[in-house]
């Protein structure tokens, strides 16, 4: 076998447990990051260095613009949803029944699929809500700024009318 593995090469995901990153929210993968075990013995897994430091700073990250807490805070980002369910952590052991693994796959891509969907609706409609905003700052600014325009817009009518004025000569 090519490489030292047997079989087609295909790579079993499924395996791999993916824990979240307590600060940031973000995937600490297999082999990466750190983890900070207190004396009472919880568990605290950091993706990467800058997670940890902050952490040790006593930072909190819904103050913190980076994190995921803070854009949910801030509500950047969907808080309630019932495809968050389907993330939850299960910590019973079930006895492996390939049928059941096979429906459990096709219900996480149909979760995955539905989770993207409702995170674009939700993009879309806040975007929406930014540009009635812009708008009416833009309408504001036009009313104090009338002044400067008006100079503009008449000049532009005039070449306008001579423009016409030409073409009425030419025929």
């Amino acid at each position: 076998a090519a490489g030292g593995r047997r079989g087609g090469g295909a790579r079993k995901e499924s395996g791999m447990r993916l824990e979240k990153c307590w600060f940031c929210s973000s995937n600490c993968y297999p082999g990466h990051g750190i983890m900070f075990v207190r004396n009472d013995g919880q568990c605290f897994r950091f993706c990467r260095s800058k997670c940890h430091k902050n952490f040790k700073m006593k930072k909190n990250p819904r103050k913190t613009r980076w994190t995921k807490a803070f854009r949910k805070v801030a509500g950047k980002e969907m808080v309630l949803d019932s495809t968050f369910e389907f993330e939850k952590r299960r910590h019973r052991p079930e006895k492996y029944d390939r049928e059941k693994m096979a429906v459990a796959l096709r219900a996480m891509k149909k979760v995955a699929e539905v989770k993207d969907k409702r995170e674009r609706a939700f993009i879309k409609k806040r975007m929406k809500v930014k540009k009635v905003h812009e708008r009416v700052a833009d309408m504001k600014e036009l009313k104090q700024n009338v002044d400067i325009i008006k100079p503009a817009a008449v000049r532009l009518r005039q070449k306008v009318v001579s423009k016409s004025a030409d073409k009425m000569t030419d025929e």
